[in-house]
């Protein structure tokens, strides 16, 4: 897995949405891309980085971007946490984990002085011609939706 980079191709996928449809990078093509990797539904911090993308979701829409949040969790769990929390937002599973690991947010974690393999929080801005224009790694929740919206704006000038 080579680190991606800024400028870099982003690496294409199709993947399941909560309304069992795929949606495909490529299909994206003419449109900015918010793609933002998180642990698990329905989780404190995974909850508030949803919620903060679905209030701006109008405020990306009309920017040329479309929001998509990914995780490894199933499409029955991204359906739940949708309609718990009234999310607009459109969530991919990656159940298999093969997106995760190639935009490299599928990570080798610790807490409480265990190891395990985790989502590090991240999140890739991607061009309307499917380059990687900026990278979170390490995203802290609050605020962080405001924080993709400026650099977005800035991008595009």
């Amino acid at each position: 897995m080579t680190e991606l980079k800024i400028g870099d191709p982003a690496p294409g996928f199709c993947l399941p949405d909560a309304e069992k449809g795929q949606v495909c990078l490529k299909d994206q093509r003419g449109h900015w891309v918010v793609l933002y990797f998180y642990p698990k539904d329905n989780t404190k911090g995974c909850t508030m980085e949803a919620l903060e993308f679905t209030a701006a979701e109008d405020e990306f829409n009309a920017k040329g971007a479309v929001v998509l949040g990914v995780s490894p969790d199933s499409t029955e769990s991204h359906v739940k946490f949708k309609e718990k929390h009234d999310l607009g937002i459109t969530l991919l599973s990656d159940t298999e984990k093969e997106i995760l690991t190639g935009y490299g947010v599928w990570q080798k974690k610790k807490m409480y002085g265990r190891e395990y393999m985790g989502v590090v929080r991240s999140t890739y801005l991607i061009d309307s011609e499917g380059k990687i224009a900026h990278i979170w790694p390490k995203v802290k929740v609050a605020g962080h939706a405001d924080a993709v919206m400026e650099k977005l704006q800035e991008l595009q000038g």
